[in-house]
């Protein structure tokens, strides 16, 4: 099975060099040490060629310190793309900016979180889809606990996309569209070191903001509900991609 992952940012130095990059962090959540499968890289910060969705089994859009408003060239082209991913119905997670981007892609609209930062440890609450959603609700909590950092959010899903999740600070934090796509403002791919180093990396920004970086600091905790999800997903593209063989 091979896994397109597109990366469309990097996490702070303080953290790459501890953990890897977005990279290495989502090989270890979605496939451990399987290697069964491919994990392919492409970046379009740097010119990449976003390939024909079909030529892979699923495709994973990661997050980005860039913001979707800045209508970057290479956003603008990935944004662009992505609604041919759901067409083809090629099993999609989006992540973050990734989350964002689809939305906008599909119709959404992305701008400022009204409601401030959201960052460190964060409860989750499923919606009563998500509790059925063959993704959420394989993981049997209908509260998950996720690691954040975002200052935009999806502030109007896309026509059609159904609501799988909400947190106090953001009610659209997860979404649906079709049968093989799915949309996290979470991180599912960062655990607990990494989210105490987002808050360490931008605790100016954070005093700044009126929020207390200190206080945050406390509430962090372990979030193995990101990784529970991510081999979910692996599992279920594994399962279309199974299925889709026999019958071809």
């Amino acid at each position: 099975m091979r896994i397109l992952l597109v990366q469309t940012g990097n996490t702070l130095p303080s953290i790459a060099e501890e953990q890897g990059d977005f990279d290495a962090m989502f090989h270890r959540g979605l496939l451990g040490e399987e290697r069964e499968h491919d994990l392919v890289l492409v970046d379009p910060r740097n010119g990449d060629a976003l390939p024909a969705p079909s030529d892979y089994d699923a495709v994973v859009v990661t997050g980005s310190a860039a913001m979707v408003t800045q209508r970057l060239d290479w956003s603008e082209r990935t944004k662009e793309w992505l609604p041919g991913v759901v067409e083809a119905q090629v099993p999609l997670l989006a992540v973050c900016y990734g989350h964002q981007l689809l939305a906008e892609g599909l119709g959404g609209q992305v701008g400022a979180n009204p409601l401030g930062r959201e960052i460190g440890t964060i409860q989750v609450e499923l919606t009563a889809q998500g509790q059925t959603d063959a993704l959420f609700g394989a993981l049997e909590s209908p509260t998950l606990r996720m690691q954040a950092t975002h200052v935009e959010s999806v502030l109007r899903l896309p026509a059609g996309a159904l609501l799988m999740g909400t947190s106090p600070l953001d009610p659209h934090q997860a979404f649906r569209v079709g049968d093989r796509a799915w949309a996290v403002q979470f991180h599912p791919e960062l655990d607990d070191r990494a989210s105490r180093g987002y808050i360490e990396g931008r605790a100016e920004r954070i005093r700044e903001e009126g929020l207390d970086p200190d206080a945050l600091l406390a509430t962090v905790s372990a979030s193995p509900d990101g990784h529970r999800l991510l081999r979910r997903f692996v599992a279920i593209a594994r399962e279309f991609a199974e299925t889709e063989a026999g019958s071809a």
